[in-house]
């Protein structure tokens, strides 16, 4: 039966997220030790905290919720100001500058998904992120409406009292996407489990036998297409965990101890889930996957 349908992973899949994450994340880090004075072990300590407790690594209120930046401030201020992030906008600063210049597509990204939509197939979207920063990496990247629907979870809790009006500057028409459809799975469903899977496609009218999915991780990508019955292929130039800068995001993670310990445990494993086919360093590898080009030589 011919393809009808791509569904492909986001981060670390079609750009690097580990590396933008890293390159916004690390040196805010470092401006909050020299602006506050708080040791770099106490506020990864806090921030862990707060990311377990908020369910992601993308925080938007972070810096608010650190209580060690709260006391850092002058007597004055610890107990009137509300918006801690004000006195660390340096930190700010760095984050956002790094996120814009770090978050990129893949090479081949572009050209091979206008490819695919050119060819007659629909593109999903499949990201465990939350809603407004992939909305604003599919911004970024030039993505909205060469994708066509995305699916990602939804979009972190607020402090009481807050919204999420209060959190942004812009115009209403800076948010969201305008060309790209946009869905939510339910709040604590995850890969690898192939029922989300399952219902994106029947979401769409589409059978597992006309569907191709890509993505970076052989423990949740792979095994979730394979116990679909989709066509799987690996994203294997996005794998991540072997880095050395990786352990940051071990340290500061959403993930419980025990979620961490089991990643560990299965890349020292090396376990035995073979994917069907493999992008080795380039995402337009799967223009051959899918039969929309020819290798040569």
């Amino acid at each position: 039966m011919p393809t009808r349908v791509l569904v492909t992973d986001l981060d670390n899949t079609v750009w690097d997220w580990f590396a933008a994450w890293y390159g916004s994340f690390a040196p805010m880090l470092e401006e909050l030790v020299r602006a506050s004075g708080v040791s770099r072990d106490i506020l990864e300590a806090e921030i862990h905290e707060v990311h377990q407790r908020r369910g992601t690594v993308e925080y938007s209120n972070l810096l608010d919720e650190l209580p060690s930046l709260r006391k850092a401030l002058p007597v004055v201020l610890e107990h009137e100001d509300r918006a801690v992030w004000r006195h660390y906008q340096s930190a700010l600063d760095i984050l956002r500058s790094g996120r814009r210049a770090n978050t990129l597509l893949y090479p081949g990204v572009l050209d091979t998904l206008t490819r695919i939509k050119a060819a007659g197939m629909t593109v999903i979207a499949y990201t465990e992120s939350l809603a407004y920063w992939t909305e604003w990496r599919i911004r970024h990247t030039g993505l909205d409406g060469i994708i066509d629907v995305l699916y990602s979870s939804p979009d972190h809790d607020l402090p009481l009292g807050m919204s999420t009006e209060d959190l942004r500057s812009r115009p209403d028409d800076y948010y969201g996407l305008e060309r790209t459809q946009q869905r939510h799975v339910q709040r604590g469903v995850l890969k690898p489990n192939p029922e989300v899977l399952l219902q994106m496609l029947g979401n769409h009218g589409f059978r597992s036998s006309e569907a191709v999915y890509i993505g970076d991780s052989l423990m949740k990508d792979i095994a979730m297409a394979q116990a679909a019955g989709v066509l799987d292929v690996h994203a294997k130039f996005g794998e991540a965990q072997m880095r050395s800068e990786y352990e940051l995001l071990r340290r500061v993670t959403h993930w419980s101890r025990q979620d961490v310990e089991r990643e560990r445990e299965l890349i020292a494993m090396n376990p035995t889930i073979l994917p069907t086919y493999t992008c080795e360093s380039n995402y337009s590898e799967l223009l051959v996957i899918l039969g929309l080009e020819t290798t040569h030589g």
